[in-house]
């Protein structure tokens, strides 16, 4: 079965939904509060506002999501482009859905003449981890929340 990157549109919301609940679900967080703002700004094309990218099979089920926005940094007059969310269904897991999604945002960032992409994740998060020690390097950088 063949499958497809593509920018999130906002016919996709019923579609999505269960992803991005999913992904929530994988975190342990609720944030349907949030959900309708945050669908909305990701097919906005404003600027500074998050994006999405999807990724759809031949049968229009959609596998895979992410969620990234550029910022400006103090360390380059360039951009930077932060992977927000990843998340794939676990029945797609392993078949390189993470891997096209992340390489998609990245070329993205390219074309956008960011300085980096990154991300962060959960430490506990072996099997998505597993992925990204392939496809990018670990910067031991700890994370504190105020």
């Amino acid at each position: 079965m063949s499958r497809k990157v593509r920018a999130l549109v906002s016919s996709d919301y019923d579609k999505w939904l269960p992803l991005w609940q999913g992904y929530q679900e994988f975190y342990e967080a609720d944030l349907s509060a949030v959900t309708q703002n945050t669908f909305g700004r990701l097919v906005s094309e404003a600027e500074n506002t998050p994006s999405g990218l999807v990724v759809e099979n031949d049968a229009g089920e959609l596998l895979g999501l992410a969620h990234y926005l550029f910022h400006a940094t103090t360390w380059s007059p360039k951009s930077r482009c932060y992977l927000n969310d990843l998340f794939t269904v676990s029945n797609a897991r392993g078949l390189g859905v993470g891997r096209s999604l992340i390489e998609a945002t990245a070329q993205i960032a390219r074309n956008a003449d960011s300085d980096q992409l990154y991300w962060l994740t959960h430490e506990l998060n072996l099997d998505g981890r597993r992925l990204y020690d392939k496809v990018a390097s670990f910067t031991q950088f700890v994370k504190y929340k105020f």
